[in-house]
C-alpha cells in the first residue's frame, strides 16, 4: 500500500471513527456502567486500530460498534478476575479456619465441579451467568446490553443455575476420603 493510500486508509479510518465515537461511548457505558470507563476503553480502542497495520474492512462503523462492544464483554472478565483475587488474597475468618480438612476438601471438590458446569455451558448463557452473578447486573441491564429479551435472559440463568445446581447434587467421582486405606 502506497503512503498515500495509507493516509486515506487512516483518515476514513479517522472520520469513520468519530462518527460512531458516541454511539461506542454509549454502548460500553451500557454494558460497563461508568461513563469515565466507557470513554477510557473507547480510547484505548481507537489506539488499537491506529497502531496495528491496516485492516480492511467494508462495514467500519459496524466493527467499530462490535469491537466496542467486546473491549467492554473483556473489561468485565477482568474486573471480576481482579475483585477474585482480591477476596481470595482476604484474611481467613474464625468460621473458615473451624472447617475440618474433609469439609474443606469436600468445598474444594464442589467447586470445581460447578466450574465444570459452567464450563461446559453455551458461551451466552455462561456470560449471562457471569455478567449476573459475579459482575452484579441485573436482568434488565443484561438484557440491554446484549440486545435480548429480559425472558431470554432468565430463561438463560435458570439454565445455568439448574447446571450448577446439578453439578453439586452429583455424587463425588471418587468415595474415598483423603487417607483412607485402599482395600
Amino acid at each position: 500500500m502506497s503512503e498515500t493510500e495509507s493516509d486515506g486508509t487512516r483518515a476514513r479510518f479517522v472520520e469513520v471513527f468519530l462518527a460512531q465515537r458516541a454511539r461506542m461511548e454509549a454502548l460500553v457505558s451500557r454494558r460497563v456502567g461508568c461513563r469515565a470507563t466507557a470513554s477510557d476503553l473507547v480510547q484505548e480502542l481507537f489506539l488499537r486500530f491506529w497502531r496495528r497495520p491496516e485492516v480492511k474492512v467494508e462495514a467500519l462503523d459496524t466493527y467499530l460498534l462490535r469491537c466496542a462492544g467486546n473491549l467492554a464483554i473483556d473489561h468485565l472478565r477482568s474486573e471480576g478476575s481482579r475483585e477474585r483475587v482480591a477476596e481470595a488474597s482476604l484474611p481467613l475468618d474464625d468460621a473458615n479456619l473451624a472447617q475440618t480438612p474433609e469439609q474443606a476438601v469436600e468445598v474444594d471438590h464442589d467447586l470445581q465441579r460447578v466450574e465444570a458446569a459452567l464450563r461446559a455451558l453455551p458461551e451466552r448463557t455462561r456470560q449471562i451467568f457471569l455478567l449476573n452473578r459475579v459482575h452484579g447486573c441485573t436482568y434488565g441491564e443484561i438484557a440491554k446490553a446484549m440486545q435480548l429479551s429480559q425472558s431470554s435472559v432468565e430463561k438463560h440463568m435458570m439454565r445455568a443455575l439448574e447446571a450448577c445446581k446439578a453439578s453439586v447434587a452429583e455424587p463425588a467421582t471418587f468415595t474415598r476420603r483423603p487417607g483412607s486405606a485402599r482395600r
